[in-house]
């Protein structure tokens, strides 16, 4: 249930620098910005025996039934409408079963596309948990297809659905190394149908943003695609990396104001990339609800 694993090793070093108390550590401008950590609710043992074998077990009934007929369908249905719809209907079960609502702001920000629109957006969505592919799912009112790491296809269930479904699996880092998946996202864009990216390339392992992908905003400018940001809130406190203890708990789910790329070219990349994580960071500053 992971999701390109970066190697911008510059900013990881400066990262661990910071938390192991070098001094002189530069510390990055975006990571000045995070609000202060809410403490986090005590999760004892009875949350960790629920977890364990009530709530983890029945997530993976719901994944192996619903992925089995998923796969039947794709001999049906390769454009991946069918197997959005049941990705849809596993997710609600998911977020049912978990107990953990979710509260959406920016919520006029989310369109969805007419058919045969060329006005699709690029999603960009923080990633700190497994769980973050079932929120999008329920909360985002629109079909849309996600740009997955190759790692994923190895995978039974998972891997089998993401490519039998429509869903991109392109290398962020070196996206002209995956020419025929980027020619079928930019028609999947330019037809009218969204797509889903992870900038950061993986699931964040210390709950801090990690520094974006150089290849993450690739399509969006080929495609002159405008780019919606999205924060999803608490969902590295919910369930992070290496651990199967769900804990129950509020969530949100943030969008920003869309982020224009028209006129813009390959060598603004490194420009949008900035101003998409600085509206990110705007997001995550905002005070959590009570």
């Amino acid at each position: 249930m992971n999701k390109t694993a970066t190697t911008v090793e510059p900013e990881k070093e400066l990262l661990e620098s910071r938390s192991a108390g070098e001094p002189g550590a530069a510390v990055p401008a975006w990571s000045e910005q995070r609000p202060q950590v809410r403490p986090v609710p005590h999760h004892g043992w009875l949350s960790r025996l629920r977890s364990y074998f009530f709530l983890a077990p029945l997530i993976w009934l719901y994944t192996i039934v619903l992925g089995t007929i998923s796969l039947f369908c794709s001999l049906f249905d390769r454009g991946g409408r069918i197997q959005h719809n049941l990705a849809a209907f596993w997710s609600r079960l998911i977020m049912t079963t978990i107990l953990s609502p979710v509260k959406i702001t920016g919520i006029n920000h989310l369109s969805t596309p007419a058919p045969g629109s060329s006005r699709a957006c690029v999603y960009a969505v923080t990633h700190a948990s497994a769980l973050d592919i079932p929120i999008l799912y329920v909360y985002l009112p629109f079909q849309f297809r996600i740009i997955f790491k190759s790692e994923l296809l190895s995978y039974p269930f998972v891997g089998w659905h993401l490519k039998r479904s429509g869903q991109v699996c392109i290398n962020q880092q070196n996206p002209t190394a995956s020419i025929g998946a980027v020619k079928s996202a930019l028609r999947s864009l330019r037809n009218g149908m969204p797509l889903v990216i992870f900038p950061e390339g993986g699931r964040t392992r210390d709950g801090l943003l990690q520094p974006f992908l150089p290849g993450a905003f690739f399509l969006a400018i080929k495609a002159q695609a405008d780019i919606v940001p999205i924060a999803l809130v608490g969902t590295f406190d919910l369930l992070p990396m290496n651990t199967y203890h769900i804990k129950c708990q509020p969530l949100e789910m943030r969008v920003g104001d869309p982020i224009s790329t028209q006129g813009l070219t390959l060598q603004d990349t490194d420009k949008v990339s900035t101003q998409v994580k600085a509206a990110i960071d705007n997001l995550y500053s905002l005070p959590r609800s009570t």
